[in-house]
């Protein structure tokens, strides 16, 4: 058998070796004198062959126009159709009680009272009448004991499978109202005063662990929502599913670009439902500064 013999010679070793490099990089000057295996190169040199090298692989990665970047309110455009569900009315509202507490949102007291399942069920129907599932649907329910079973009405109602609900376990918790959790239901008209001034105010704070939440702070809540689902979906539909209005009027302020000191004046009955269209824009006159007085200058906005 013939073999073909590999010379030992330091000499046909160094040309062989510098010719191979020589080919693979012609810009880098590869030295000839078998004593030396590569001849130090300059900073120059070194770049040159570096931009030769890299850059037919960026050349050939293709460009990426969906990048979305981060989401903003309000958006400039939005990858996903988008229903709002305030979940019907809960034990608690029914006694005329504030909860807000996040201790207790899975608690059965958290639930849907039966006037709440009725306005639930009346909210499932007319999602099925808007065509909200006819293709498919997501639908994404706060953790809240009465969100969450408002989520399973609507997706029996609507012929939706539970491995398309997908609970949410703090964006989407109750606006926490500090000193006010456990006083009647007519004292939140205090809590939209301290909104009116501004979205920075916050209820008084209280020692049993319920947040005392200003409008700002929902705000943050509900974008970072909104940038998981823009992030996570393309084309789909998304049914929101909220324990209470301040999530919801906030979020729905946020996207049409109102001031979010007059998210009341978008607020949610129980068990209301609504499309979200970002060609709507309410055309709101802004109110003029003089009706706003500032109680702590100049922390206000």
């Amino acid at each position: 058998m013939k073999t073909t013999a590999i010379s030992s010679s330091p000499l046909l070793a160094s040309e062989i070796h510098n010719s191979s490099l020589q080919q693979a990089y012609p810009s880098i000057p590869f030295s000839q004198n078998p004593n030396d295996f590569v001849l130090p190169i300059n900073r120059r040199h070194l770049l040159t062959s570096l931009s030769v090298a890299i850059t037919p692989f960026f050349a050939s990665q293709p460009p990426y126009a969906a990048a979305r970047g981060l989401f903003q309110m309000p958006p400039p455009r939005l990858t996903n159709r988008y229903y709002l569900v305030r979940a019907g009315e809960s034990e608690y509202e029914s006694m005329g009680i504030i909860n807000t507490n996040p201790v207790a949102k899975t608690s059965m007291d958290s639930g849907l009272s039966e006037r709440g399942k009725e306005q639930t069920i009346k909210a499932a129907f007319e999602l099925k009448a808007m065509g909200a599932c006819e293709r498919s649907c997501w639908i994404w329910p706060s953790i809240t004991q009465r969100a969450y079973q408002a989520a399973e009405i609507i997706a029996s109602v609507n012929g939706v499978t539970r491995s398309f609900i997908v609970p949410e376990y703090s964006f989407l918790d109750a606006r926490g109202l500090g000193a006010f959790e456990g006083k009647s239901l007519e004292s939140v008209s205090e809590v939209y005063a301290y909104d009116s001034i501004s979205p920075s105010m916050k209820p008084p704070p209280i020692s049993d662990g319920t947040p005392n939440e200003s409008v700002e702070d929902v705000f943050v809540r509900v974008t970072q929502l909104m940038s998981i689902l823009e992030t996570q979906y393309s084309g789909e539909t998304v049914i929101i599913v909220s324990p209470d209005s301040d999530n919801l009027s906030v979020l729905q302020a946020g996207l049409v670009g109102l001031d979010r000191r007059r998210h009341r004046d978008l607020s949610f009955g129980p068990g209301e439902v609504r499309f979200v269209d970002i060609k709507s824009i309410p055309t709101y006159k802004q109110p003029a500064s003089g009706v706003y007085k500032c109680l702590n200058p100049p922390s206000c906005r």
